[in-house]
């Protein structure tokens, strides 16, 4: 089963939500965002070159034009190695964990295993954001001392934000998943 769906983040851009089932046990949600935008990566920079150059025509020093130069594209590679997130995924596979990874603009991955032995459940939760409630979907860790009692929270989808209505989605799978182990 695969299902591809469009969505909206909580700033209301548009994201997409891919659904696969690899087996009754084993089920993957990818959310993905929209790619660096060329558009906005030439207005950012001609407006920082721009005033270089204003600088550069009162101070006539080519050290601000080398400097702006540099600014910017030490800028664009540490936003596109650090800071944008093409797509987030999140893999659930019954009986032995969550596997959930973040991959950027520039290629590089970032991977977290979580064993189901110590997932207490995966929920909605909600939080204050600015003037805004927003949910989140997160994994509940269980406490090594108590059983009973939440460790910690780990947020899924943490880059790409999506709303109640993906969330509900990815959620309602990870549970069936869950309640078969």
């Amino acid at each position: 089963m695969m299902e591809d769906e469009a969505f909206t983040d909580i700033n209301g851009k548009a994201i997409s939500l891919d659904c696969q089932s690899h087996s009754g046990f084993c089920r993957e949600f990818t959310v993905s965002s929209a790619k660096v935008s060329i558009g906005k990566v030439t207005v950012y920079t001609c407006c920082v070159w721009l005033l270089a150059y204003i600088m550069f025509v009162f101070t006539e020093n080519t050290a601000v034009l080398s400097s702006a130069i540099l600014i910017t594209l030490v800028g664009m590679m540490l936003h596109i190695h650090f800071v944008k997130v093409d797509h987030e995924s999140l893999l659930v596979i019954g009986s032995l964990g969550i596997q959930v990874s973040s991959s950027y603009a520039s290629g590089r991955e970032t991977t977290t295993f979580i064993e189901m032995s110590k997932i207490k459940d995966i929920v909605i939760n909600e939080a204050i954001y600015m003037h805004h409630i927003i949910y989140y979907l997160c994994v509940l860790l269980k406490d090594p001392s108590e059983p009973n009692a939440v460790s910690s929270v780990v947020p899924l989808f943490q880059s790409s934000k999506p709303r109640l209505n993906c969330l509900v989605k990815v959620y309602k799978s990870c549970q069936e998943v869950l309640s078969k182990c």
